[in-house]
């Protein structure tokens, strides 16, 4: 990767139902990240219901070398604010094989199941996307929102290159599965990574003045070599704000300090 700072896109389409409200706003923040050095566009096949994978695609193909298209399957939207796990193999081939065609490639970089389906084994949900990629449609395999037993778990079936999970300065639900990743060289992904307000990081972001989003995501590039942020947005300022992350240097107190929280 180009970075290890990312870019989710679900704000790109209208907050993930529908085609985006301004088009060509949307495929000028892709164009800007993939400019910046951004490493990762993260995507989902019910992001929009569809229609985010093909705004990327529109973006950016040919895609750069060395970013990562990164989508998922397993979650159904039966209605505006309606996410419902959906693992069943034909379901999760039929995704894949949609994905494949509205990014317009041949190969997925990075595959994940976006939600374990508690109605399916989870062998099944794992082991189709382990077919996929013996077939060549997928490159490397990720999971979302797990804890270590149902990583361990997958990881028995198959190889998992990812865990995508909702981390950050102020949610510290999944800190096991980070420092699990960590021993065993897995990219750990926090989804919303930028807390709402944390009093730490804004203390922080005053003394280096500097706004507090890139100081929340530099504390999550120090916290693991594995970790991969991708902050969502709509917005090029936002997003020129956020890649500046990687510059930040934060002192052993400062760190310290949003650790206590």
């Amino acid at each position: 990767m180009t970075s290890r700072m990312g870019l989710g896109a679900l704000r790109l389409t209208d907050r993930g139902w529908g085609p985006p409200v301004d088009r060509a706003a949307a495929v000028e923040v892709l164009r800007t990240a993939v400019d910046l050095g951004v490493g990762m566009i993260d995507t989902a096949d019910s992001y929009g219901l569809g229609a985010n994978e093909e705004l990327i695609a529109e973006a950016l193909r040919p895609y750069p070398e060395g970013v990562v298209i990164a989508t998922k399957a397993g979650q159904s939207r039966p209605g505006v604010g309606e996410w419902v796990p959906l693992g069943r193999p034909e379901y999760l081939r039929q995704q894949a094989e949609l994905s494949l065609r509205r990014l317009r490639v041949e190969r997925v970089d990075l595959f994940y199941l976006h939600r374990v389906d508690p109605a399916v084994p989870l062998a099944d949900q794992v082991g189709a996307l382990a077919a996929l990629r013996d077939e060549g449609k997928i490159d490397r395999i990720g999971l979302s929102e797990v804890d270590v037993d149902t990583l361990e778990a997958a990881r028995a079936v198959t190889e998992i290159s990812a865990v995508q999970n909702k981390y950050s300065a102020d949610d510290r639900t999944w800190d096991a599965v980070l420092d699990h990743c960590t021993a065993e060289d897995i990219d750990f992904v926090p989804w919303r990574p930028i807390p709402v307000a944390d009093d730490a990081v804004a203390t922080v972001a005053a003394e280096l003045g500097v706004a507090p989003a890139p100081v929340a995501l530099a504390w999550l590039l120090a916290r693991s070599p594995v970790v991969r942020p991708i902050p969502g947005t709509a917005s090029p300022e936002h997003l020129r704000q956020n890649m500046t992350a990687e510059s930040v240097r934060l002192s052993a107190e400062q760190i310290a300090l949003i650790d206590r929280r």
